[in-house]
């Protein structure tokens, strides 16, 4: 298990990858389906995950047609989350301290909006941890485009091969590998293909993350 070279900066991605919420996020779809009368199949949910908003609203239009509500559809599953915030995910905490500890920056590039991330920053207490945080708001194209990556590279003031990217999607390793990160993907809903395997380390958990880069020979 060997990283291709000592990074000058960490990128984590948000949802499935730094907290672990992409469980209580399918929970509020199908439930917000269910409540406007249709069906939500598990693969349909799975083709959601790491995109952002606007490229999922194309999608459930296509599985449910022009018409279907999708400013209802938001609404019912923001009263489904409510005020619930999603654990980080192990080794999160372990693997920020690492960071601290070498003098590595971290920052994020989220698919997600700006009040989802200053939620459970702030309930994390993150927020004062991170030098840079790129939400959908701040790019002009979100993932799987490079754009993200690219932003929190330059914010973190590191070209972007110099940059450790970790992801849980597909649409994100695409995303950091397009820019030119050095990518780590640890499956959460979505299990590494091949494709994912040639563009990304694949890794079981946060805390191999840590071990990798505690071998600094």
């Amino acid at each position: 298990m060997k990283r291709p070279r000592t990074p000058l900066a960490v990128v984590f991605d948000l949802d499935g990858t730094l907290i672990d919420s992409e469980a209580l996020v399918k929970e509020a779809h199908f439930a917000a389906c269910a409540a406007l009368g249709v069906t939500m199949t598990d693969a349909q949910f799975l083709s959601l995950v790491g995109r952002h908003r606007e490229a999922n609203d194309e999608q459930l239009k296509g599985y449910y047609g022009e018409e279907f509500p999708l400013d209802l559809f938001i609404a019912a599953t923001r009263a489904h989350v409510g005020d619930r915030v999603a654990p980080l995910k192990p080794g999160a905490l372990e693997l920020i301290e690492v960071l601290d500890e070498f003098g590595l920056p971290y920052g994020l590039a989220t698919s997600s909006r700006r009040p989802w991330v200053d939620r459970h920053f702030s309930a994390h207490g993150l927020a004062s941890r991170f030098a840079a945080v790129v939400t959908r708001q701040d790019v002009v194209e979100g993932k799987p485009h490079p754009e993200p990556y690219l932003l929190a590279s330059r914010l973190l003031g590191a070209a972007p091969c110099d940059v450790l990217a970790l992801e849980d999607s597909h649409t994100g390793v695409r995303s950091a590998h397009a820019a030119g990160c050095m990518t780590i993907m640890i499956p959460d809903l979505l299990a590494a293909d091949e494709e994912m395997r040639e563009k990304a380390l694949v890794l079981t958990s946060l805390r191999d993350i840590a071990a990798l880069l505690a071998d600094r020979t």
